[in-house]
């Protein structure tokens, strides 16, 4: 944390000086009562004697005004805002090998699953998009606020959606940054800050090189995040005939690296949870340092009122 008007600081010893006279003047208060010596006499005067409530007002009046001096003193501190027109764009892999059960209660619809509580914990007013993908890639829904309509497009991830069979990366990549700059008027000229999410379970198998469509994401400065999903044992029944689709996460990684993006491996449907909210806690935010006084001061306010309340409640016998 770092003070606009750190000199203003030196008020707190004031506040110090204050709690130390309150401590002297108890010390004193207390030698007095000592000489009164017929105790009987003493509990039929005062039956009820305060102990700590008597205090508590000049504990909470001189934290209210140590509050207020570092609230004057004009602190500020780094926090998160999110960015304006922040766009994110979901690509999810629905090929046939996103069937592989090895992931309960298969790969696909954990990833439906997944990616709804992701765009659930973005900021409202964050732009989202989904992106489907096989061997070829089409947007089902285009970057918007519209949440309702961003979850109709996940439920309607299934095979065989795009219509082609395979992997196709740099085409999801390149669909995802088209959305982008189709999203408002502005956006040819003035591209919004964007991410693009991808995930998938196999290395590309068609359509554009996945390289490519990475450098035209590190042109318009769009990281892109990968997550490799599934396991090396994952298999697909096609005609009651197992046939292996194990995970490859090498092109993903290659991608993540060049575009500065994230590159994330996850087995499990709580890995792939933990993943996404990895990934929301960073996308579509960014750092600015604000004056943060008006917490000082709101507790400080806090505590007078308190202090308040405890002197008028104690020591002027309200109901």
């Amino acid at each position: 944390m770092i003070w606009e008007s750190p000199v203003r600081l030196w008020l707190l010893i004031g506040v110090a000086a204050l709690a130390v006279a309150y401590l002297v003047a108890q010390r004193r208060r207390s030698r007095y009562a000592l000489r009164f010596t017929n105790l009987r006499l003493l509990d039929r005067v005062a039956p009820q004697r305060p102990t700590w409530r008597r205090h508590l007002p000049a504990g909470l009046f001189l934290a209210m005004l140590a509050l207020l001096v570092v609230g004057f003193a004009r602190p500020t501190a780094e926090v998160r805002v999110p960015r304006e027109r922040a766009t994110v764009m979901v690509a999810v892999d629905v090929s046939t090998s996103m069937l592989a059960t090895d992931v309960d209660p298969d790969r696909l619809s954990a990833a439906k699953r997944a990616a709804g509580r992701f765009v659930d914990g973005l900021p409202g007013e964050f732009n989202v998009g989904l992106v489907a993908f096989a061997g070829s890639a089409a947007v089902l829904v285009p970057p918007s606020t519209d949440r309702e309509a961003l979850h109709d497009g996940i439920e309607r991830l299934a095979e065989g959606v795009t219509g082609v069979q395979g992997t196709a990366i740099g085409e999801a990549i390149n669909t995802s940054l088209g959305a982008v700059k189709a999203l408002d008027e502005m956006a040819a000229t003035q591209p919004p800050p964007a991410r693009i999410i991808l995930l998938s379970d196999g290395a590309n198998t068609s359509g554009m090189d996945p390289m490519e469509a990475a450098a035209d994401a590190v042109a318009v400065e769009v990281p892109v995040h990968t997550i490799s999903f599934g396991t090396p044992g994952g298999f697909v029944d096609r005609g009651g005939r197992p046939i292996r689709v194990p995970v490859d996460g090498e092109t993903l990684q290659a991608v993540a690296e060049e575009t500065g993006g994230g590159f994330h491996e996850a087995g499990t449907s709580d890995e792939l949870r933990a993943v996404y909210d990895d990934i929301g806690s960073s996308v579509g935010w960014r750092k600015v340092r604000q004056d943060v006084s008006a917490r000082f001061i709101g507790i400080g306010l806090v505590f007078a009122m308190g202090a308040a309340y405890g002197s008028m409640r104690w020591f002027s016998r309200l109901p």
